[in-house]
This record gives structure tokens, C-alpha cells and sequence, in this order.
């Protein structure tokens, strides 16, 4: 994890919810899966920006994949019920948002619109999957000019098989996800506890 000693969050900072959805949860669909702590976290975090104002975006997945249990219709679609049961419950500005594809930017409504009328340039991304939609949005926010930190112990994913044949552990990809970012600069990494004392 990165020094949280140069991280600040701002007073209208977004956290942006990615993907948390029942399909995650088949475990005869997905393979394992890593970092059991990540609803906690997730949930904490939540509550850090709700209690403080602060705008909140959740995504939802809805995929085009006719076999897809994360495809609109499916309860794997529908948002997991510690997600669901805090969506308005904050004080501040709330988004939602559904995608097709990795980023929250391609998605409707228009993610990055909202931000920049609101006069919004930090993100802090957290969700499903570390190594996909979570790194993709955070790599495509930091391209676009925001500041965007990842809490990656508020994220989890999947054991994955590579082009070569051979596995990659959960834990690995997610801690690729992390070096990915900090080391191309897309994001800063911190811990949830750090961001929730900041916040």
C-alpha cells in the first residue's frame, strides 16, 4: 500500500461503487475469489460518504451476454443487499449508473458529464472486479485528468487462466491491479481504514 501521507480527499470527492452484484456470489459460476474483508470495507466506506455529504455513484453491470447471470432480468443482476439497502441514504449527490463494457465512463447516464458539472475531480473507486471494471475505470479516470484513489482492500476478484494455459491466483491479479496503478500513475493506492479516518 502506498503512503496516505501526500492523500487528501476533498470535501466533494466521489466514491464510485462498481459492480457489487448477487452474480458475484455463484460460486459454480466464478471461480475462487479473494479478500473476504472487501463487503466490510466497501460497506465502511459507504457510510464515511454518506455521513459526510459527499456524492456517491453506484454501477451496475447489466451485460449483454445472453448466458451471463449479471445480464438485466437475472436477480445475479440486482445490486448486493449491503449496496442496495444504502443507495439514498446520503445527504449528498447520488448517481447510478449501468454499463455494458469495463468502464463506469461508457456507461448511462454519462459518468464523467456529471462529474465535471459538478465541479468534481477526485474519485475514489471501489467494487468488483479488482483487475477489471475496478482497474478500468480508475485507469480510463486517471487519463481523463481526475484524481483517483483505490482502495484495493475494498475490491475483490477471481483466480483467472491466461492465454498460455496457466492459472493466476486471485491474490496475484489483485495485487498486479495495485502495482498496475500506482506504478503508471493512474491512481493512488491507500487502505480503507486510512480513507475512512481522512473522511
Amino acid at each position: 500500500m502506498n503512503s496516505t501521507e501526500s492523500i487528501r480527499i476533498s470535501d466533494n470527492a466521489a466514491l464510485v461503487v462498481i459492480d457489487v452484484q448477487n452474480a458475484w456470489n455463484d460460486q459454480d459460476y466464478f471461480p475462487p475469489r479473494n479478500n473476504p474483508a472487501a463487503e466490510d470495507n466497501m460497506a465502511r466506506l459507504i457510510d464515511t460518504w454518506q455521513a459526510a455529504g459527499r456524492p456517491v455513484v453506484f454501477v451496475r453491470h447489466d451485460s449483454p451476454e445472453p448466458d451471463s447471470p449479471l445480464r438485466p432480468g437475472q436477480q445475479g443482476n440486482d445490486l448486493q443487499d449491503f449496496v442496495q439497502e444504502r443507495r439514498g441514504k446520503g445527504s449528498g449527490p447520488e448517481l447510478f449508473v449501468t454499463k455494458t463494457v469495463n468502464s463506469a465512463f461508457l456507461g448511462t447516464p454519462d459518468l464523467g458529464r456529471w462529474l465535471d458539472e459538478a465541479g468534481i475531480r477526485q474519485l475514489v473507486v471501489i467494487g468488483i472486479m479488482t483487475n477489471w471494471c475496478v482497474e478500468t475505470t480508475a485507469r480510463m479516470g486517471g487519463n481523463l485528468g481526475y484524481d483517483v484513489i483505490v482502495p484495493v482492500d475494498a475490491t475483490y476478484t477471481f483466480d483467472a487462466v491466461g492465454p498460455d494455459g496457466e492459472s493466476l491466483t486471485a491474490d496475484e491479479l489483485f495485487r498486479a491491479t495495485a502495482t498496475n496503478l500506482h506504478a503508471g500513475r493512474f491512481a493512488k493506492i491507500a487502505p480503507t481504514a486510512a480513507l475512512v479516518q481522512l473522511g
